[in-house]
């Protein structure tokens, strides 16, 4: 057999290539988190809310992808927001309720052996930042500085008066919140560990410095990430005179003073997102929005907010305690303009903002619970990604499980429940005796699921106060 010489220019050509640079990975993005407080499913525009007008949020949603199962671990604040920080289910590690008010605890706020979707970012490179309400703990060592954030101003607190010098009287059946409460909602404002005077109403302040962390990191040689964590519209019921004035038409003057404080919540992230425009930063940023639990419309914290069609509220395990309005907004990556139905839940942003960050966790660290979302967002995946999501509230009185349209509960003494959601979002026709087979299935999920979890390191009301109970709390099995 003859042999063809081979030209010279091939060997040139591979030599050539081999020197070539190896491509250089794409930028890191910057991620803005921001969450709302008690915000009802049915009251922002892009959820078809007709009395409250939320023009930025809408083109928020607009230029993304809008979540519509979207959910959060836990229907009370406290909860909710150590699950997305940690990005594990919060049972795992006991805070199952929110803490005590005390400065003196070690252990009322989010267990310092969990590492913080700040310590890793900040780990990988990233300057970290939060705004807003922290409600992780009053001691120094649950301080948000000690927690991955370089910087913060905010308040430590559950809740915040939104007016500066303004009382706050909270109702308990007949009677009032302890002091300790109210030393909570007039706790002073931080800037790191440093304290700041109350200066204008508290949302429009928070959206004013969110803006302006945007703006002083826009030039910097780190992606940055900033968590926006407002306290609106959960109570007290206050608001700017001038909001109050755009809502007289509205007669219940719950709901118009609601309406003002959710429209100074959307002019509040609008500011930010201008502050994204004009820095040129926007189309790399990764922006998440989304409120820490469903509406409370009955109970004795009830803010005039309204979950449309879904049953239940804050501190259930109905669809309007956990389903939340849900934002994913990325240009030019994440698709504009998209619904997405699938069950996503905020567990799944630590592990996202970790791929995106290519940064990576001890080895010693647990697993995290959620899934890197944007590949399922943008179509790249086509299967789920959960084959299920659980819930348990009250040490062990309720449990959920949502398996595709299927979703499972049990609540205190009550029988169990099931429901298929696309056919019956409101959860009003319990099909459990129809299909006893997914019921037992889904029962048995949730128990093994359940021991996974350790009993509440803790037990308090999650409306306040402290639950006086004959013994321990409860980690029982569904």
């Amino acid at each position: 057999m003859r042999l063809h010489p081979v030209p010279w220019f091939s060997f040139v050509f591979v030599s050539a290539c081999s020197l070539l640079p190896a491509a250089e990975p794409a930028p890191r993005p910057n991620i803005l988190l921001i969450v709302a407080d008690d915000l009802g499913y049915n009251d922002v525009g892009f959820q078809g809310c007709r009395d409250i007008p939320t023009p930025n949020l809408d083109r928020l949603a607009a230029s993304g992808v809008l979540c519509t199962s979207g959910y959060v671990t836990y229907s009370v604040c406290s909860p909710s927001r150590a699950g997305f920080l940690t990005g594990r289910y919060q049972q795992r590690f006991g805070h199952e309720y929110n803490p005590k008010w005390d400065a003196t605890s070690t252990t009322h706020g989010l267990p310092i052996s969990e590492a913080t979707i700040a310590d890793t970012l900040r780990g990988a490179g990233y300057t970290t930042g939060m705004v807003g309400k922290w409600h992780q703990g009053a001691h120094p060592q649950f301080h948000p500085n000690r927690r991955g954030f370089d910087e913060f101003f905010g308040f430590l607190g559950g809740g915040h008066r939104y007016l500066p010098g303004s009382h706050i009287d909270v109702e308990v059946g007949a009677g009032k919140k302890a002091n300790s409460e109210d030393a909570e909602h007039n706790s002073p404002l931080l800037r790191n560990s440093i304290e700041e005077p109350e200066a204008g109403e508290l949302t429009t302040r928070l959206g004013t410095e969110a803006a302006a962390s945007v703006t002083r990191h826009a030039r910097d040689a780190k992606p940055w990430f900033l968590y926006l964590a407002f306290n609106s519209p959960h109570n007290p019921a206050q608001a700017r005179d001038d909001m109050l004035a755009k809502f007289s038409g509205i007669t219940d003057p719950r709901r118009r003073t609601y309406a003002a404080m959710v429209a100074t919540l959307d002019e509040s992230i609008g500011r930010v997102l201008a502050a994204l425009d004009a820095t040129g930063q926007r189309e790399r940023t990764l922006v998440f929005f989304f409120s820490d639990n469903g509406g409370p419309m009955t109970k004795r914290n009830a803010n005039a907010s309204t979950n449309g069609l879904l049953r239940g509220q804050k501190g259930d395990v109905f669809e309007g305690g956990i389903r939340v309005p849900f934002i994913v907004s990325w240009p030019g990556r994440v698709p504009a303009g998209r619904t997405y139905d699938v069950p996503v839940s905020t567990l799944d942003i630590f592990p996202t903002a970790l791929a995106l960050a290519r940064a990576t966790r001890a080895a010693n660290l647990p697993s995290l619970d959620g899934m890197d979302l944007l590949p399922f967002l943008t179509g790249e995946k086509k299967s789920a990604p959960h084959a299920r999501l659980f819930w348990r509230m009250d040490g062990g009185e309720a449990f959920a499980v949502r398996e595709g349209n299927w979703k499972w509960l049990r609540t205190y003494a009550n029988p169990p429940e099931l429901y298929d959601l696309a056919a019956d979002i409101g959860e009003k026709n319990n099909v459990a005796a129809a299909h006893p087979e997914i019921a037992a299935r889904l029962a048995a999920a949730a128990a093994d699921w359940n021991r996974g979890l350790i009993p509440p390191v803790w037990v308090n009301n999650p409306f306040g106060g402290l639950i006086n109970l004959p013994g321990p709390a409860k980690s029982a099995a569904p």
